[in-house]
């Protein structure tokens, strides 16, 4: 026969005491246990997906640089008229520039470019005369091909065709650009001669 001590059954009652009398001291003082978090028990028969985000839905106003302004002159840094200075007319919707040389002075048509890829200099032309209102991200738009007309015409490079309401515009835009640029001396040369730099020279140190 074995004599069970007091003390011991004290404890055991102590334990036996049920959960919810269960307190929790901590530094601010008792807090009662918090209950444990009912999972759900129903699964869809399918999977559910989640939208991821798009840019195409977020459509954030363009950020240009506020030295980039409809007559600033640029500097074109990448493309095939790299080097070539043009003329900014404004910032379409979709944050490019629209930038035309003119055509007449060095060859450079009306065309988008990205801000990136320029560097804005100080010179400036008065473009107010100039109308580029109907101007727009959709002017520049390419006609959708169908597959059949990709799969005849193989990796033959094709010959880019300019419509007759591109050169009509070209000439419009120009004529009322080429008074602006002729009203200012030396702004011709500037315009035709072409941007480059030696292994002298720093960039950096420069002013545009």
């Amino acid at each position: 026969f074995r004599q069970t001590d007091s003390t011991t059954n004290s404890k055991r009652e102590t334990f036996k005491m049920a959960p919810a009398q269960l307190k929790v001291i901590g530094i601010a003082g008792p807090k009662k246990a918090s209950p444990a978090a009912s999972t759900s028990k129903y699964y869809p028969a399918d999977d559910v997906k989640t939208p991821l985000p798009s840019r195409k839905s977020k459509k954030n106003p363009p950020k240009v640089r506020a030295s980039i302004t409809p007559g600033t002159v640029l500097i074109l840094l990448a493309g095939r008229f790299r080097g070539k200075r043009v003329v900014a007319l404004k910032v379409l919707e979709s944050g490019l520039v629209l930038v035309s040389g003119p055509y007449k002075v060095n060859g450079v048509p009306l065309r988008r470019v990205s801000p990136t890829y320029v560097i804005a200099t100080s010179t400036k032309v008065d473009v107010s005369s100039v109308d580029v209102s109907s101007f727009n991200d959709a002017y520049f738009g390419r006609a959708a091909s169908t597959e059949e007309e990709e799969f005849f015409a193989g990796d033959a490079p094709k010959a880019a065709i300019v419509s007759d309401q591109r050169k009509a515009d070209q000439k419009t835009v120009d004529a009322a650009l080429m008074k602006a640029v002729d009203a200012v001396p030396m702004l011709k040369a500037y315009l035709n001669a072409k941007f480059s730099l030696t292994n002298n020279d720093k960039p950096p140190n420069m002013k545009f």
